[in-house]
């Protein structure tokens, strides 16, 4: 039809419904979930009408049923996993649960707090220069909690090289800067090995990104959605959080749901292919067109194969003893089911006290406590190991080993497979002092899979010697999250530190993931969070600090509660949690005294 015609011209039409995909899953199903998603729609308009203020009111009202349901969240998680309730191993389920969420929403609701009066979350943080001309935020400890009860633990926030102090304060707050502009519906695939991750993955797509969120709920936690809706309730009430439940035609149904603008997975780099390009033949045809079947962004946490690096150094026994424990726990926490847990141990075959330490390690392994191998598939996943290592030393009615990696080999299983099991490799590499943290460094970066989390232990007076040196090789590491005598555990639970992989993946080739969670202070441009924490357990990590004239690493923690040799773990991680919830001294000072007895 010409311009200049004088017929009426034709009415606009309608942009296409948004139609939900064909699935296997029963209708009525399909019509619940798409349900949930109209509820989320309607509740996605009133996120972004409420203010700052009432934001963080609703965080508090959170907090307040998370403290309501805190014991029976920790007994439902520790009876998920094949023990029972108050089982000594029940404080992971109170640190890994209620007292993570706690933290988190009480970082969040500060940074709402300082947005709302016109500050910035990093006012009052100390900033400064890390190597390779990066900022960083000391972003641990902020208050007088949390340098009492962690004294001697440390947190940094790493930004990328380039950004200023000027820049990085005017950014934090993410969404919350811009409240009132929708960020959609997001889709969270739950994790299904530790009970936090999915209401933190939420509680992220909230407020990082102003959207509202339904979370479907991994099936090995199907136990504990009763107790995540009465902890969420007052998000769920309003519409601005969905929980369900669900296999995986559930998840294919949703992740292909055209109403979704947001995808995030806790999960596997096989889960997250299959999501992002499909399976099979059809998968291979999306890569080579680099055509994606998912048509919305999204943002993953993977894990991978986590580095222990062992500094050469002058250790006395009680050294030796007590950081073999310290790797022990990082690979047996959780069976070994965790993102967080550490793989391969990287020690200088030219340490003269490699052997000692190697055999502290094995006996400190075997001497864990025992427990049920529960992930879906781990039997799997120790049989696998077996075959590739006849030579693996097993433990705890074979649930658990202990495998040698040559030092001039190519690339093993435990170094490139991540096993989600109580499987944990001894790689030698040569050199002692910054030679070999170097090297070390870089066997780390280029033969173990993934970026997620790397664990350094040294001594003092080592790491004193490398000075700048020692600085420099922590920048080297390309890992989203690093612990120096400490565990990655210690940054993936304080909330005012950043989880992720390190930047750079992508869709091809996702690694340890896309994109960060936690990070309560909604920090942009981040790169990495290390911690820090004390190489000596009181009262000897006091000798330390006085022969170096302070106390600011010093700790009155004789053994933390996380470690599995902890005779009273699981007596001090619920007491810490209860005094979040309902900060009585009394209970502290009885906590304290057990956190003594350990």
């Amino acid at each position: 039809m010409s311009p200049t015609s004088s017929a009426t011209p034709a009415k606009p039409r309608k942009a296409p419904a948004k139609r939900a995909p064909q699935s296997d899953l029963p209708a009525d199903e399909r019509a619940a979930l798409d349900a949930d998603i109209d509820r989320l729609e309607a509740g996605a308009k009133v996120w972004v009408a409420l203010t700052l203020d009432q934001r963080a009111r609703l965080l508090g009202r959170v907090r307040d049923a998370v403290g309501v349901v805190a014991q029976e969240w920790a007994d439902a998680a520790t009876m998920s996993k094949g023990l029972t309730p108050g089982h000594p191993l029940s404080g992971e389920e109170w640190l890994g649960g209620p007292y993570a969420v706690i933290g988190l929403l009480d970082a969040l609701r500060e940074t709402l707090e300082a947005l709302a009066k016109g500050g910035s979350p990093l006012d009052g943080v100390t900033l400064d220069a890390a190597p390779g001309g990066r900022l960083r935020a000391h972003t641990f400890p902020l208050n007088g909690t949390e340098k009492f009860l962690l004294s001697g633990f440390t947190g940094e926030v790493w930004f990328e090289p380039g950004v200023s102090a000027i820049e990085a304060t005017s950014a934090a707050g993410l969404a919350q800067l811009t409240p009132t502009v929708s960020g959609g519906v997001g889709l969270v695939l739950g994790a299904g090995n530790v009970s936090s991750i999915p209401v933190a993955d939420v509680l992220y797509e909230l407020f990082a990104h102003n959207r509202v969120a339904l979370l479907k709920v991994n099936p090995t936690q199907d136990a504990l959605v009763s107790v995540f809706e009465r902890a969420l309730a007052p998000l769920i009430e309003p519409g601005f959080v969905r929980i369900v439940r669900g296999g995986a035609a559930t998840g294919a149904y949703l992740t292909s749901h055209p109403r979704f603008t947001h995808v995030h997975i806790t999960g596997s780099a096989v889960t997250f292919d299959a999501i992002v390009w499909g399976t099979g033949e059809d998968a291979a045809t999306a890569r080579a067109a680099g055509s994606p079947k998912l048509q919305v962004p999204i943002t993953a946490e993977l894990g991978g194969v986590s580095p222990i690096i062992v500094v050469p150094g002058r250790w006395s026994a009680a050294d030796l003893k007590y950081q073999a424990e310290h790797v022990a726990t990082m690979r047996l926490v959780n069976a070994g089911h965790n993102c967080i847990a550490g793989q391969v141990v990287i020690v200088s075959s030219d340490w003269p006290q490699r052997a000692e330490f190697l055999r502290e390690l094995h006996a400190a392994y075997a001497a864990a406590p025992e427990r049920p191998v529960w992930y879906p598939r781990s039997e799997e996943r120790l049989e696998a190991a077996a075959s590739a290592y006849p030579d693996a030393v097993w433990s705890a009615d074979r649930t658990r080993a202990i495998v040698g990696v040559g030092e001039s080999e190519d690339a093993d299983a435990v170094e490139t497979v991540e096993y989600f099991a109580p499987i944990l490799g001894v790689a030698l590499v040569g050199g002692t002092g910054q030679e070999f943290l170097d090297a070390a460094v870089a066997h780390a970066n280029d033969r173990l899979t993934g970026t997620l989390g790397a664990n350094v232990i040294i001594d003092p007076a080592t790491e004193e010697a490398l000075g700048e040196g020692f600085e420099r090789a922590i920048a080297d590491l390309r890992y989203g999250d690093i612990a120096i005598n400490t565990w990655t555990a210690f940054n993936f639970l304080t909330a005012r530190l950043t989880w992720g992989g390190f930047p750079g993946a992508t869709l091809d080739d996702v690694s340890s993931g896309i994109g960060v969670v936690h990070n309560a202070l909604l920090l942009d441009r981040v790169e990495r969070s290390v911690a820090r924490g004390p190489f000596r357990p009181f009262p000897r990590s006091v000798g330390d600090q006085l022969r170096r004239l302070s106390l600011s690493k010093s700790t009155i923690l004789p053994t933390p509660p996380w470690f599995v040799s902890s005779r009273t773990g699981a007596e001090v991680s619920a007491g810490l949690t209860r005094y979040l919830v309902d900060g009585k001294l009394p209970g502290l000072v009885k906590t304290l005294t057990k956190a003594m007895q350990a």
